[in-house]
């Protein structure tokens, strides 16, 4: 079975199946740092599971506001922090982080790729646009994901 392992320290991401790493990829966590107060923009840490795949058909340089991919010629959200590429969204399976969902912790791609690597996040893992397309492909609803600090 696969499951998704995520280190703030490292601010990396391993994939891994039967407990053998078969992907490892740089991400970027919060710059807020870690949390799990709605509003607060802090990565959640604990056990989670990704509850919906999004944007599996769109091109990899496709940003979504509020998980609807933008059409060509449509204005781009008010904001530095673009929804990119695919987003897999998180559901946290611990009591300290059940308001995962409704928080929209997803990990995503972004267009500020020249800061993964570094905590610059409002909340969610960002990945290289390219980096999230191949996770996405290899990952299903339902696979069992843990961050920790």
């Amino acid at each position: 079975m696969k499951n998704i392992h995520i280190s703030i320290r490292d601010q990396r991401l391993t994939l891994k199946e039967n407990e053998t790493p078969i992907g490892c990829y740089p991400v970027s966590t919060s710059r807020f740092g870690i949390g799990t107060e709605m509003g607060s923009m802090k990565t959640p840490t604990g056990r989670f599971r990704v509850a919906q795949k999004i944007g599996g058909d769109m091109p990899s340089d496709t940003i979504f506001q509020s998980r609807v991919p933008l059409k060509y010629g449509e204005p781009v959200p008010p904001t530095e922090d673009f929804v990119m590429s695919r987003i897999l969204w998180l559901d946290g399976l611990d009591e300290h982080n059940a308001n995962t969902r409704e928080r929209f912790i997803y990990i995503h791609g972004t267009k500020h790729e020249d800061k993964i690597g570094t905590p610059a996040s409002c909340g969610c893992v960002r990945m290289r646009n390219a980096d999230v397309v191949e996770l996405f492909d290899l990952v299903d609803e339902g696979t069992p994901v843990v961050i920790e600090a």
